[in-house]
């Protein structure tokens, strides 16, 4: 091989490793940038260290659950214990057998107060800069499927993973695509399956009861 030859492979051979350098860089720009895009972690709902309208402290009998907390499905804390009498009994149920899994279910979020959801959602149109994206996180009081103590947030991830295979079994049922946390009572499922997720809550009927 001559030395001309030899050094065009040496200068083709150092383009493309700079071209493969452009690309790694650039594509990680791009997932970087789309991981900064997403508003909320997949195990983690929207959690208020505020103050309840009027002043007063948000606290465990307005059904706040600390983040750094791991909630039993079978505590006695209002969280928990102020939930639908039918769901609570399928979660604790699906727990059960989710620790004969190795797979430990705890509660992020379950029953809350008026006053506590009216936080939340002041805190999420603060986080997110209006009323409109608030709305495909946080409902308001009068619709609130956790006020009403119809919903319960679990976690964590694996947990999660596990009930939305073996959920339909209890009648416990994903709602929302975006909450993949947020379960519901859905007692066809057990029969039928569970329904079509919603995109989010401002997809939901039920905002319009």
């Amino acid at each position: 091989m001559n030395t001309s030859h030899a050094t065009r492979q040496r200068r083709v051979t150092a383009m493309i490793g700079a071209a493969l350098l452009a690309a790694i860089v650039i594509g990680s720009i791009v997932v970087i940038s789309q991981q900064s895009s997403v508003p909320a972690s997949a195990s983690t709902p929207v959690v208020s260290d505020g103050a309840l309208p009027g002043g007063g402290p948000v606290g465990e009998a307005d059904g706040k659950i600390d983040e750094a907390d791991r909630i039993s499905v079978f505590d006695g804390t209002p969280a928990v214990s102020k939930l639908d009498p039918a769901l609570l009994a399928a979660v604790q149920a699906a727990a059960v057998d989710a620790e004969a899994d190795g797979i430990r279910v705890h509660v992020n979020s379950g029953w809350r107060s008026p006053a506590y959801q009216e936080a939340l959602l002041a805190d999420a149109i603060a986080k997110y800069g209006s009323a409109e994206e608030a709305a495909r996180w946080v409902a308001t009081p009068e619709r609130s499927e956790h006020v009403s103590g119809d919903a319960v947030d679990l976690g964590p991830v694996d947990a999660q993973d596990w009930l939305s295979r073996h959920g339909s079994r209890y009648g416990l049922c994903q709602i929302y695509e975006n909450e993949p946390w947020h379960f519901e009572l859905r007692p066809g499922a057990v029969a039928n399956g569970c329904p079509i997720m919603y995109a989010d809550p401002t997809a939901d009927p039920r905002v319009d009861r």
